[in-house]
């Protein structure tokens, strides 16, 4: 079940989460002092070489009747989607870039290449997404109102079709996005008067979301296509599998970030009364970052630190690498775990718990309180210790590694 208490469960004392906060503010002051030229530059560059993507993948498909320039003009419009989604939409919408006052690249003014509108997305995203995060009831992110990804949520047989609900959710992601913002379940259970308040939020909310669809449905689907004359429909194609191939990837990239293994939920009463540090410690233990090189991390929008991405969400993203090594050392300082894996493993594991939790609590053999894809501090809590041998700390680290020490030793079928 998900933590109630987090300092028990990270067997940390107050003064040591608040001696992390502190040591966490301090890289954030260094971070924001050292911004200068060299970031702003990096920025600017990467929009340059998005647009000159899409120019080229537009330009190709000119001659998408003929196979070998559709698949390239996709390669190339599917690259320059998910970089712009990634990389630049995601970040700037941040503020990661604000500092600048460039007007063109502020998060007030960007608008991102997708059907989700960004004055929505940063009331979803940026406010309760990254302030509750992973909180249950606060936070929309928790399988997004149409998975079960922790045994807090009450099995219904509406779970049983979880495989095929995620599956439809990879291919058309910023349509769930997008729709995230309006809380369609909750709606259909409220009793409105038409001339109400809320009523007339949600309606001018939904018009807002279906103005977005339409500009873009019509930029990716008429306006493109019928550009390219006679190659109309081959042109829509790729535009379609572009952007499937961008939601894909998007979907499994934030996927990746906040269900595999080792990404906690936590309940209401964690964040009453939070302090800085507390805030600090419940990004650590709620997110999981993606191992990989230069390449990954940038197609990534660098979300594979998706640790220190909760940490710093308003810094900029080139900077979270060498941010992320500071994070680990903090991490070993104080023996807490720091989850990372390679794409392929870490999106395993979180189809794993997507399958493993469509079915009903009683074929499930952990306990709700040490399965893999949620944890307590009634399974692993504790106060700190010293090791008497070593005077090496053992914390929450080592009780997880003598855990799973005590499982290989009792063997149990894994669920």
């Amino acid at each position: 079940m998900a933590i109630s208490d987090v300092k028990e469960y990270a067997h940390l004392t107050p003064e040591d989460v608040e001696a992390i906060g502190a040591e966490l503010d301090s890289i954030r002051r260094e971070i924001e002092v050292s911004r200068g030229e060299r970031d702003a530059r990096y920025i600017r560059n990467v929009i340059r070489l998005q647009r000159g993507l899409e120019i080229g993948g537009r330009a190709v498909l000119f001659a998408s009747l003929f196979p070998p320039a559709w698949f390239a003009g996709v390669a190339l419009l599917s690259t320059a989607k998910i970089i712009e989604n990634m990389e630049i939409g995601h970040n700037v919408m941040h503020g990661q870039w604000d500092w600048m006052n460039d007007p063109e690249i502020h998060s007030s003014s960007w608008e991102w290449d997708n059907v989700g509108p960004a004055e929505h997305w940063k009331i979803t995203h940026n406010y309760l997404h990254h302030k509750y995060t992973n909180v249950l009831g606060m936070d929309d992110d928790i399988g997004y109102g149409l998975l079960r990804v922790t045994r807090d949520q009450r099995w219904s047989p509406f779970y049983l079709g979880q495989p095929v609900y995620n599956l439809l959710l990879q291919m058309f992601f910023e349509y769930g996005v997008a729709i995230q913002h309006l809380e369609l379940g909750k709606v259909a259970k409220k009793k409105w008067a038409p001339d109400s308040p809320e009523r007339k939020q949600f309606e001018q909310d939904r018009r807002t979301v279906l103005k977005k669809v339409g500009k873009q449905v019509a930029k990716d689907y008429l306006f493109f296509p019928l550009l390219t004359g006679p190659a109309f429909l081959s042109t829509l194609t790729a535009n379609l599998a572009a952007n499937v191939i961008r939601n894909v990837w998007t979907n499994a990239v934030i996927f990746c970030g906040h269900f595999p293994d080792g990404a906690e939920k936590f309940t209401r009463g964690d964040v009453e009364n939070e302090t800085q540090g507390e805030w600090y410690l419940r990004q650590m233990l709620g997110s999981a970052n993606i191992s990989g090189g230069p390449l990954m991390h940038f197609m990534t929008g660098n979300l594979s630190h998706q640790i220190e991405h909760h940490l710093f969400p308003d810094l900029p993203s080139n900077r979270l690498a060498a941010i992320a090594v500071r994070v680990r050392e903090l991490c070993d300082k104080y023996d807490l775990p720091y989850t990372t894996g390679s794409l392929p493993v870490q999106y395993a594991k979180s189809w794993r718990t997507i399958i493993k939790l469509s079915l009903p609590n009683k074929y499930l053999r952990r306990t709700p309180d040490d399965a893999p894809e949620t944890r307590s501090e009634r399974a692993y809590g504790g106060t700190p210790v010293t090791d008497p041998t070593t005077g090496r700390r053992r914390g929450l680290r080592t009780a997880l590694t003598e855990g799973r020490r005590r499982l290989t030793r009792t063997p149990s079928p894994v669920a």
